[in-house]
């Protein structure tokens, strides 16, 4: 073979090669032209995730994020993980992050919290599987729905746990707002009864299934991820057989109370994602909820004034529902319960029960100046924003008043019922998320906070039995103690 026909044979794979070359240079000068925030990206793999994750108050932001914005300001960057990773403390950048779910940004968990929830949760779920998903939650969860029957349900498992408090004895309130909302969850999803044996085993299953979720994902024997999905076969084992026994019946019997049968009979979902729907919504309406319901037991003994407002908010609904003849409350009941959203926005705003999400970017974004790469983790910290003195007047302070429309911080009237509600929509409060991932149990978890403060504050004058036991970010937020406090009547 001649040079020349060398060349010629060669000549197609120089070109590749050439151009191969001029390919990887402009995505290294692309690469280098990038104006990243600025940050420290930590060790190889672990990065700063450690750090991150260390557990601190949950009034606070902890001391890693202090430092970090107190060096590189409210957004930087990190390896957090396993990934390049861009954080925001920058309420702008948060409501973006938010607002342009599916188009710039999508949700993305780390695979260990899909392992356990199920791939077809609707927390890991994106795209269209989610939009059809969340629609059935929020069918369910219709306001008709929660004016009447579910209103019911909330105060009826209410009095059923307070009903229990024995006077003067210490008791955990955490645990009791957890029985609370499983209880709640577990009639309202599955139509089980409270104290049922059945009930109690899915509750036990559960609490090993939720420190499975919130522990680092090893999947070894013994640890407790691995009890964790050992729950979960069990728990999904259940929901199956309720699934049969429902079925069994025949379609056009199965009724619509709860969520099981409303979504046999209304949805065209397999029996898988039927599961991991059932699963995820017991685990995302109880737990939130249920630590919502303990912040504001563990704040309001710090705030007297304010258990005074609400006691006198609340008996006034009490009264005028005693002169009525009524017993159960209704949904006029709660539109008056004015002052008693403001306590929930201040608990939420302050306890901080979901600090931050997990987002990646979908394609090269800038913001600010600042490039957020395709394909990095981005992180907007929700705690960050409400906790900002320069968005919030001393933040880490339990002022339910700063929610009224005058912002007198001690004032004891009346407040205009559409503040409190148009502040829960406001730009920098966001316990909920945002955008098309807006949580789709919000009503609801007002709701039960609002009915269970309405019977707490009438029946019951509290105090916390241990002072040192404080709100912990883990960063899911728990009372180390489970919050033990002592109760008597009036």
């Amino acid at each position: 073979m001649s040079d020349s026909e060398i060349i010629l044979c060669l000549l197609p794979s120089i070109v590749a090669l050439f151009l191969f070359l001029i390919l990887l240079r402009r995505k290294q000068n692309h690469k280098t032209r990038l104006n990243l925030p600025p940050g420290n990206m930590g060790w190889p793999f672990l990065g700063e995730t450690i750090g991150y994750l260390k557990p601190y108050s949950a009034i606070t932001i902890g001391k890693f994020m202090e430092e970090h914005i107190s060096r590189y300001g409210k957004i930087y960057k990190s390896n957090l993980f396993g990934e390049p990773t861009i954080v925001s403390a920058d309420a702008g950048l948060n409501r973006f992050i938010l607002q342009n779910e599916g188009r710039l940004f999508e949700c993305s968990y780390p695979r260990s919290i899909g392992g356990i929830l199920g791939k077809w949760s609707m927390l890991v779920l994106v795209g269209d599987m989610h939009r059809d998903m969340r629609m059935i939650s929020l069918n369910f969860l219709s306001h008709a729905r929660l004016r009447t029957h579910l209103m019911r349900e909330v105060e009826k498992h209410t009095l059923l746990v307070l009903g229990s408090w024995k006077e003067n004895s210490v008791f955990s309130a955490q645990d009791e707002a957890k029985k609370f909302t499983f209880n709640l969850m577990a009639k309202h999803i599955m139509s089980l009864d409270p104290g049922k044996p059945e009930t109690e085993q899915l509750k036990k299953l559960y609490v090993t299934f939720m420190k499975g979720v919130v522990s680092p994902p090893l999947n070894l024997p013994g640890t407790a991820y691995r009890r964790a999905l050992q729950s979960r076969s069990t728990i999904l084992k259940f929901i199956e057989c309720k699934m049969k026994e429902r079925l069994t019946e025949g379609t056009e019997n199965i009724g619509e109370d709860d969520l099981l049968g409303w979504v046999l009979k209304n949805s065209n979902l397999s029996k898988e994602q039927i599961l991991d729907l059932i699963l995820s919504l017991l685990f995302a309406g109880h737990e939130t909820s249920s630590v919502s319901i303990a912040l504001a037991i563990y704040f309001l003994p710090s705030c007297p004034n304010a258990i005074l407002q609400l006691r006198e908010e609340h008996s006034e609904i009490a009264k005028a529902k005693k002169l009525a003849g009524e017993t159960e409350l209704n949904w006029e009941d709660y539109k008056k319960m004015e002052f008693t959203q403001c306590v929930i926005c201040e608990t939420l705003r302050l306890g901080n029960v979901v600090r931050f999400l997990h987002r990646k970017a979908l394609k090269d974004v800038r913001y600010k100046g600042y490039d957020i790469p395709c394909g990095w983790k981005v992180l907007p910290v929700i705690a960050a924003v409400h906790l900002d003195p320069l968005l919030f007047d001393h933040p880490q302070h339990f002022n339910p008043w700063r929610w009224q429309q005058n912002n007198n911080h001690h004032h004891r009237g009346s407040s205009s019922s559409s503040s409190c509600y148009t502040s829960m929509t406001s730009n920098n409060f966001m316990p909920f998320g945002g955008g098309p991932r807006l949580c789709a149990g919000s009503e609801l978890a007002k709701l039960e906070m609002a009915v269970f403060i309405h019977h707490l504050v009438l029946n019951f004058h509290w105090e916390l039995a241990d002072p040192f036991d404080k709100p912990f970010a883990f960063p899911f937020v728990d009372f180390q103690n489970g919050l033990p406090i002592t109760a008597h009547t009036p």
